[in-house]
């Protein structure tokens, strides 16, 4: 784990917060194609666990990322990275049609990156 701390704080941040938001987003979705059938509570219940995965790397990784940056910056960060995982995995998991919304949608949080980065 030492090897870890060598890495520049933004690199840890984007690396923590990409695998938490990957155990995030089966959190939230995966139900939707492994437990279609099963009751809700059970989907919440194992929803649930999986999150603690997600939370067991998002809050080091907003700790370490909250020693360079600010919590508006890490708010973006998060959408970007939250949109980075989830076209991929509606596209390839969930079989969705991958649609130019997302690409809009990405255009959009370039704004939001540059409004919410920039010196001023």
């Amino acid at each position: 784990m030492q090897f870890l701390q060598t890495l520049p704080v933004s690199v840890q941040t984007l690396g923590l917060l990409m695998l938490s938001n990957v155990f995030m987003t089966f959190a939230w979705y995966g139900h939707l194609k492994n437990l279609a059938t099963a009751p809700w509570y059970i989907a919440a219940l194992v929803s649930w666990g999986i999150a603690l995965f997600e939370y067991l790397l998002q809050v080091p990784g907003n700790r370490i990322g909250f020693t360079q940056f600010n919590v508006g910056q890490l708010k973006i960060l998060q959408e970007v990275v939250t949109l980075t995982v989830f076209v991929p995995f509606a596209v390839f998991y969930l079989n969705e049609p991958l649609k130019l919304d997302y690409l809009w949608a990405a255009l959009c949080m370039v704004g939001a990156v540059y409004f919410i980065f920039r010196q001023g």
